[in-house]
C-alpha cells in the first residue's frame, strides 16, 4: 500500500497527493499523535484494571457537529511521529502494563500503522491490538490490515444516510459502515476473553445513542442482529452531551433523556442481543474526553 500519493485509504477517495495537499481528513503525510496514554474510560473488557494503551491520532475522515474531540479530529493538534516512533509508542504502553493498544481514528494513517506494528512486534510487542473506528473505512483498507489487528471497534452511527449528510457531512455513512463491520467480523470473529474477562480477540460495535434519534438506533441494533447474530457484542453509549456545533442544531442542543435511553434498553431485550454493555446517564459526560 503506498503511502499517500494518491490517498484513497478511506471512502472520501480524495486521490491528493498528501505531500502538498490535505483531503477531507485534514491530515499530511506525516503521522499525527495528539496523545498516548492508559485510558480507563473505555468498555471494561477493555481498560480493566490497567487502562488500555490509547494512541489518539489527529485528524478525522468525518465531520461530526457533536464531536466529542473536535480539538484533534477538526484542528488536527498533534505530534508528528515516525513508524520507528509510533513502534516505541506501542512498547512503551506495554511496558507501563496496558491491556491493549488502542488506536482511536487510525484510517487516515494505516500505511505507517503498519509498518509501527511489525516493527513493534519484532521488538517484543505481545498485547492485542485494537482497531478504534467511526466505521467510515474502505473494505480494502480493512483487508491490508488483517492480521495486525485482533480487535475491531468500530461505531456505527447512522442507519440512514441522510442523518449522516445532516450531522457528519459524508456521503454513504449506512453502506460503508455495513460493509466495513461485515469485513471486520469476518476477521476476527466473536469475541473472546481472557480467565481476567480481558478481550484478546473480536468485534465490539459501538453506537452513540442521539436526542431525538431513537428511530436511528433501534435501527443500527435490528441490523446488527440480523447481520452479526445473537453472539454481537454491542456498546450502547449514553454519553452524548451537546459540544462542538451541536448546540447550533435544534434536535441534538440536549443531551439525551433516561425514558430515551429505557427505550433502548427495552428494544434490546426484545431483539434478545445479551451481549455487551449499556453506559448509564451521569452528571457530568465530558469527564469521558481526554484532555488533549
Amino acid at each position: 500500500m503506498k503511502e499517500y500519493y494518491r490517498c484513497e485509504l478511506c471512502p472520501h477517495e480524495c486521490k491528493i497527493d498528501r505531500t502538498k495537499y490535505t483531503g477531507r481528513c485534514k491530515a499530511t503525510n506525516e503521522t499525527k499523535v495528539a496523545l498516548y496514554n492508559l485510558h480507563y474510560y473505555e468498555e471494561p473488557c477493555i481498560s480493566g484494571k490497567n487502562g488500555s494503551g490509547t494512541v489518539f491520532f489527529s485528524g478525522c475522515n468525518m465531520n461530526c457537529k457533536y464531536c466529542q474531540n473536535h480539538k484533534i479530529s477538526q484542528n488536527v493538534i498533534g505530534k508528528s511521529v515516525t513508524k520507528e516512533e509510533l513502534a516505541n509508542i506501542f512498547l512503551e504502553l506495554q511496558k507501563n502494563n496496558a491491556n491493549n493498544i488502542n488506536l482511536v481514528t487510525g484510517v487516515i494513517y494505516v500505511p505507517v500503522i503498519i509498518e509501527a506494528i511489525k516493527i513493534a512486534k519484532e521488538n517484543g510487542l505481545k498485547i492485542p491490538i485494537i482497531y478504534n473506528s467511526s466505521g467510515y473505512e474502505k473494505k480494502e483498507t480493512l483487508k491490508a490490515l488483517e492480521g495486525y489487528i485482533d480487535i475491531y471497534l468500530p461505531d456505527f452511527k447512522y442507519y440512514y444516510e441522510e442523518l449522516g449528510m445532516e450531522l457528519s457531512n459524508i456521503k454513504n455513512y449506512p453502506i460503508f459502515a455495513k460493509e466495513s463491520i461485515l469485513e471486520m467480523y469476518n476477521q476476527v470473529g466473536d469475541v473472546v476473553l481472557d480467565e481476567k474477562g480481558l478481550i484478546q480477540k473480536g468485534l465490539i460495535i459501538r453506537h452513540l445513542i442521539l436526542p431525538n434519534h431513537i428511530r436511528n438506533s433501534k435501527m443500527v441494533l435490528k441490523w446488527i442482529k440480523e447481520n452479526i447474530g445473537k453472539n454481537a457484542y454491542v456498546s450502547i453509549m449514553a454519553q452524548y452531551f451537546p459540544t462542538y456545533n451541536a448546540n447550533k442544531i435544534e434536535d441534538i442542543n440536549r443531551k439525551i433523556t433516561e425514558e430515551e435511553l429505557e427505550e433502548i434498553k427495552d428494544y434490546i431485550q426484545q431483539l434478545k442481543l445479551e451481549n455487551g454493555y449499556i453506559q448509564e446517564l451521569e452528571e457530568d459526560e465530558k469527564k469521558y474526553v481526554p484532555d488533549f
